[in-house]
């Protein structure tokens, strides 16, 4: 049945062209503005001289990736459950003889699978063609990286989740929305490589699960964290981040609030 779930959202995302196009071309633009600033703070410096670790080349190439995975690994702008509990539909879901987890977490896979083909390839494909991009060193760091971002999904989809199941306590979702906002882009890397952060505050991002959705899989990529270290702690990250989607769920099921009813 999860299967079919999944078989389905994947489908479901191909009807939506002219969304994609639009989507491909925005994440195309910003690549190209985001890698042309950074160019500029490299534009003084030697060739091969690097800024925390990363040269110019792979400060772009860490660009178009993260453009490349905003749409399937998504950092924000995902309320889809806040949607039916608004609605009073997610009495619906809860009472269907499955795993309200599986059930979503299948369908936000077949959508992951069906956005990497429509978005984020392409958008690699663009980066490609206009800049000199980094690519993975040996077939092993292809495999690691592939496999490496459906770690990435499923963490960014347990922190959507629980994000969501706070539409039980609350009438509202803008807020904790603008919040996950900030929190999603500072606190994966998504808006500045984790390694160019001071210190104190490095430190603290480097042992929380927000890297595994963007950082460690451009890490993986670019040959700067092993195979074994990085796949290890986004398996760490996964296990620890469904284990806490199931036990916010478990008390939300006792507190079932739908507005309007």
């Amino acid at each position: 049945m999860y299967l079919e779930l999944a078989k389905r959202s994947f489908q479901q995302q191909f009807a939506y062209r002219a969304a994609t196009l639009a989507g491909l071309f925005t994440n195309s633009v910003f690549g190209v503005m985001l890698s042309s600033v950074y160019l500029a703070l490299y534009w003084d410096k030697a060739d091969g001289v690097s800024v925390a670790g990363f040269t110019a080349q792979q400060t772009v190439t860490y660009t178009w990736l993260g453009q490349a995975l905003i749409m399937p690994v998504v950092f924000w702008g995902w309320w889809l459950i806040v949607d039916t509990i608004r609605t009073g539909t997610v009495v619906m879901d809860l009472l269907k003889p499955m795993d309200f987890f599986r059930f979503w977490l299948s369908r936000d896979l077949g959508r992951a699978a069906a956005q990497v083909i429509t978005r984020g390839v392409p958008t690699l494909l663009i980066g490609a063609l206009l800049f000199d991009l980094v690519w993975p060193e040996s077939w092993q760091r292809w495999a690691a990286f592939l496999i490496s971002v459906p770690f990435a999904v499923t963490v960014s989809f347990c922190l959507r989740f629980m994000m969501n199941l706070w539409g039980f306590w609350l009438l509202d979702h803008r807020g904790i929305s603008s919040i996950m906002l900030v929190v999603s882009g500072v606190f994966s890397g998504h808006l500045l490589p984790i390694a160019w952060y001071p210190a104190p505050i490095r430190d603290l991002l480097n042992v929380l699960p927000f890297r595994s959705m963007l950082m460690t899989p451009v890490e993986i990529w670019l040959g700067q964290i092993s195979i074994v270290h990085g796949l290890s702690l986004q398996l760490f990250w996964t296990t620890v981040m469904i284990g806490a989607s199931y036990a916010l769920l478990q008390v939300a099921e006792r507190k079932v609030v739908v507005q309007g009813g």
